[in-house]
């Protein structure tokens, strides 16, 4: 909890994956670091939107809610850790595999890793092409011709001109 740490992250990351001016909303809890003058200065220079949880609300962020239930359930999730330095490691392990490996429901059975470095379409034409194959070869398999799930176009925790009432991730089935 300390603005001058947070605003060194924010800033550094912000370079790192050349975010753009209005590309980027930034939601966080009411906490002092999230909160303070010091950030919020540096978030108006980079161009970097805001978005809080509405007070007094600790769970008012479907994503990281999502995400607590994915790293709490994952076969393998120790019941303790010991030191430090093995708690580090599984999750720096855990935060490989979450947004290189794991296809989320919520961004059509993606990786964080396709949808940051623009390659959705990529992958859904190659999906494509397995699931046309797979039903040229078996048309008696399939009710009609297969279909990789959507990307929605947009994802939002607040949506702008809503208030503040969060905005459930979309679900696949």
């Amino acid at each position: 909890e300390d603005a001058a740490v947070a605003s060194q992250l924010i800033e550094a990351c912000c370079l790192q994956q050349g975010i753009r001016r209005e590309q980027l909303t930034l939601h966080a809890d009411h906490g002092s670091a999230m909160t303070s003058k010091t950030l919020a200065e540096l978030l108006i220079d980079l161009g970097v939107a805001r978005s809080h949880s509405r007070p007094r609300v600790s769970d008012d962020n479907p994503y990281s809610e999502a995400n607590f239930k994915t790293v709490k359930y994952r076969p393998g999730f120790p019941d303790h850790f010991g030191p430090i330095q093995e708690a580090r490691g599984y999750f720096r392990g855990l935060f490989h595999w979450y947004n290189h490996e794991h296809r989320h429901a919520g961004i059509g059975l993606l990786t964080p890793e396709d949808v940051h470095y623009g390659r959705t379409q990529e992958v859904i034409a190659r999906r494509q092409s397995v699931l046309s194959g797979a039903f040229a070869a078996h048309p008696d398999r399939f009710r009609r011709p297969p279909v990789p799930p959507a990307v929605p176009a947009e994802v939002w925790i607040n949506r702008p001109g809503t208030g503040l009432l969060p905005v459930a991730p979309p679900t696949t089935s």
